[in-house]
């Protein structure tokens, strides 16, 4: 049975209203039945004279390649991309409208699981921001951006080690995989010794960090350096001058340094192309001026290319964690500001339940201090007040730049807050490095991107 819209549309496929040969026609008193019973498709809408059939395919966003939830429409002609297209948004986390009901200090448990590979970075940025913010910037106790330096530069092995390892995998090198993940699990258990968690820290607060570096940490860091060093030959050995790799990454997913410059993009991705940009160097915080410590670069412009960048920022990552925890041990005080109206939760320690308040600490706010007790109170139950104004902060994640915008109108909240994360920018060059190369190319040049989807949908 159709109706006349249904009849309509008919006419549109077959042309002047006939039906197809082996169609059956028929009315009825509720109107005019067309039964199909087959036929070739291209006789029914045959391609114009010169132009070829293309095919879109949607690639995730449940696909094991696409690194989360990303959706790609790819529209194909042949194995050849035509068109390519990042759609985004299934993972619709709302943290950042959620940091809006939160107190400045409660909001960092949210940020840490935007770019849930690089908690610390996003930690980082938004500490930096509240701080600015504040006024506080130099009063930040010199012990604690050590301690931020160390932590942050481990996450950062941490997040490409898993780059490598994914990537590698996605393009069916299987050692690289089970090898990059073997050696971020030494990252993991560092960072959980210091911090308390192996991810979403919520280590690094406004004024300073959580705790201290345990007891032994710093030997326990160094000889996790030192094994890094024997393991990390791995993958270069495996893959840096393998044939099947180097023709699966040389000359695939290119993107040269005008397109990175038009596009905003940064990290990894924009350094393969030549450009030395990174804000550690350019723009420093936290001391970074400070250490030794080189920003790797290549010409390729390709998968290989960015593939090599952060295999080089592993070994520079590693040197900055030497000469950090050189400073560290010449560097005594504490770890949180001293404007005990800013600086909580403080005096945090790792029992054998867990981190929490150190039992001297209790002791000092519930029966010793009064003012101690008052302060400790108000900080938990209503937080601290940001001056009316608004404050961004810039640091270099290991996706590229993270820009952090707050804005405060004076209350113990945040008016509002918003991520500029590499993620979402890079994700931008989607399509100038995949149109023209094969479909199976699109694995690899995602992969170079290496998304967080947590830090796209926030």
């Amino acid at each position: 049975m159709a109706d006349t819209t249904y009849e309509a549309a008919y006419d549109d496929v077959l042309g002047d209203g006939e039906p197809l040969d082996d169609a059956g026609v028929y009315d009825t008193t509720e109107g005019r039945v067309y039964t199909v019973t087959g036929g070739d498709w291209d006789s029914v809408l045959a391609p114009e004279e010169g132009h070829h059939e293309r095919v879109v395919v949607n690639m995730g966003p449940q696909h094991p390649s696409t690194h989360g939830v990303l959706r790609l429409i790819l529209e194909m002609e042949g194995e050849v991309i035509t068109e390519a297209r990042a759609a985004i948004g299934y993972l619709h986390t709302g943290i950042e409208k959620n940091l809006e009901y939160r107190t400045w200090v409660q909001a960092v448990p949210y940020v840490t699981r935007m770019d849930y590979l690089a908690p610390l970075a996003n930690e980082a940025g938004y500490c930096l921001a509240v701080e600015k913010a504040l006024g506080i910037v130099d009063k930040v106790p010199p012990r604690a951006q050590l301690m931020r330096v160390i932590t942050l530069e481990l996450n950062r092995m941490g997040s490409h080690l898993v780059a490598l390892a994914t990537g590698g995998f996605e393009m069916g090198a299987l050692t690289a995989m089970t090898n990059g993940f073997r050696d971020r699990e030494i990252t993991l258990d560092l960072l959980e010794m210091i911090t308390g968690l192996r991810m979403n820290h919520a280590y690094i607060r406004p004024g300073g960090v959580a705790q201290d570096m345990p007891e032994n940490g710093v030997r326990e860091i160094r000889e996790g350096m030192d094994k890094l060093d024997r393991q990390l030959d791995g993958v270069p050995k495996l893959l840096v001058d393998n044939g099947i790799w180097k023709d699966r990454t040389v000359g695939i997913g290119y993107l040269d340094l005008a397109g990175c410059m038009a596009l905003g993009v940064t990290g990894p991705v924009l350094r393969s192309a030549g450009l030395p940009y990174d804000i550690r160097k350019s723009e420093p915080y936290f001391g970074y001026d400070q250490f030794d410590f080189e920003v790797p670069t290549e010409t390729t412009a390709d998968v290989y290319g960015r593939f090599l960048v952060r295999l080089r920022e592993l070994d520079e990552s590693k040197k900055i964690i030497r000469q950090a925890l050189d400073l560290l041990e010449k560097t005594p005080g504490p770890v949180m500001i001293e404007d005990k109206k800013i600086g909580w939760p403080s005096q945090l320690a790792i029992g054998g339940d867990g981190m929490g308040n150190s039992l001297e600490h209790i002791r000092h706010i519930m029966g010793e201090s009064m003012e101690a007790l008052i302060h400790h109170f108000k900080l938990v139950t209503e937080g601290f007040h940001v001056p009316a104004g608004q404050a961004y902060s810039f640091i270099e994640a290991p996706r590229g730049a993270l820009g952090v915008h707050i804005v405060s109108d004076g209350a113990n909240r945040p008016y509002r807050v918003h991520f500029r994360d590499p993620s979402f920018n890079n994700l931008q060059a989607v399509a100038a490095m995949c149109e023209g190369g094969q479909v199976a190319d699109v694995i690899g040049a995602v992969a170079s991107i290496d998304p967080v989807m947590g830090g796209v949908d926030r």
